[in-house]
């Protein structure tokens, strides 16, 4: 057998993707695996492979330096779509160039045992698109509601699915209006766990169906939920201490915008709000999903909740959100006070417990672990 010889290329601005490959058959697998890929959309001119730093075997993707100043200048993801052309919100394809793009220009290395551990991330986050765009529920922070025909409920279990009844059928159903008809009651976290849960279960679907058995297993006797959830399936990239850059994102990130408020961000369930990056300089919106947010929008949205905060009845604090929206409505009509509004909150966060003059956006960004059989590092709780 040839020795496998990776291409020589110059330092690039960016660490991409890296693949960390056991020998060199594994890696020439790999390449191929990855080029054929990469030829499929169109992209293969615009991206240079090289042996990785850590070993000779781990080969490493990044854009090239005069692309990634063209399409992307400064990390600056949002207009992508735009400059290219891209049909992201419609064609599938034009969606998957979005997210090989702009993880080719990751200021962290993508970091992925196989090849195939990479097709798979990358078919999630169109998955996470794809339900997110179709998701439309009724946000609440203390009620929730699910199809009775497929979910149950137990304080000490939360939601589970019933025996007779696929995960993946009733997640759709509790967050597709198309399945049902209906909308159901939400929190913007718990929704994202199911989209996020939703294209896990689907990818398994494809690559894994033993980890879509204990799933299906897990989900009928116990829900995971909150941190530990965050803890068993998702992937944080960015910290405080090393913040991605604040324009840098991928189709299929899951977000956090912060209130930046004192006052208002006591109101339970207006801490923050929690979306997915869509692609195209948008973000989703569950509650009016034909009006998916930009982040113009998404800041003066978070803004505003200053200005919606009242009292009840009972001197309880609380969000009059009809008047949210009608001061979204108003604010976005006048051009100035929008500039004026984003350029107040279109700052990385203070840290947690401090509102001094950080604005709302987050340091990090979440994502799916690895999935496939030989490399999955989801390891379920085991209250099954």
């Amino acid at each position: 057998m040839t020795a496998f010889t990776p291409p020589i290329a110059p330092l690039q601005l960016s660490q991409g993707i890296v693949i960390q490959n056991a020998n060199q058959r594994d890696a020439a697998a790999a390449q191929k695996t990855v080029q054929a890929a990469l030829q499929n959309l169109g992209l293969a001119q615009d991206v240079v492979c090289s042996s990785g730093k850590a070993a000779a075997t781990n080969l490493q993707w990044v854009l090239k330096n005069e692309r990634i100043t063209a399409w992307m200048p400064e990390l600056n993801t949002f207009e992508l779509s735009e400059r290219l052309n891209l049909q992201s919100r419609t064609v599938t394809d034009d969606l998957a160039r979005e997210i090989w793009l702009t993880m080719l220009v990751s200021p962290v290395a993508w970091v992925f045992p196989s090849a195939d551990e990479l097709i798979s991330a990358v078919r999630m986050r169109l998955f996470i698109v794809q339900a997110a765009r179709k998701t439309a529920l009724s946000f609440h922070t203390s009620e929730a509601e699910r199809p009775s025909d497929c979910w149950t409920y137990q304080e000490e279990t939360g939601f589970t699915v019933l025996p007779s009844s696929s995960l993946i059928e009733a997640l759709i159903k509790a967050t597709q209006p198309e399945a049902t008809g209906l909308v159901y009651a939400f929190s913007c976290y718990r929704a994202t766990e199911y989209i996020l849960l939703l294209a896990i279960a689907q990818e398994a679907q494809i690559s894994n169906p033993a980890l879509l058995a204990n799933l299906q297993k897990q989900w009928e006797t116990r829900a995971v939920m909150s941190g530990r959830f965050h803890e068993v399936f998702l992937r944080e990239t960015g910290c405080m201490d090393a913040p991605l850059p604040i324009s840098y994102y991928i189709p299929g990130d899951r977000v956090w915008f912060r209130n930046p408020d004192d006052a208002s961000s006591d109101v339970a369930g207006f801490e923050g709000s929690w979306v997915f990056y869509l692609g195209s300089g948008q973000f989703s919106n569950f509650w009016q999903r034909n009006k998916p947010f930009t982040l113009a929008s998404k800041c003066v949205d978070v803004y505003q909740w200053r200005n919606g905060t009242t009292r009840d009845v009972n001197g309880e604090w609380h969000m009059d959100e009809e008047l949210v929206e009608q001061l979204v409505d108003q604010t976005m009509a006048q051009p100035d006070e929008v500039e004026s509004i984003t350029q107040h909150m279109f700052r990385l966060r203070d840290p947690k417990g401090v509102y001094a003059l950080g604005g709302c956006m987050d340091t990090s960004r979440e994502s799916p672990r690895w999935v496939r059989p030989e490399t999955t590092d989801i390891v379920l709780p085991g209250m099954y």
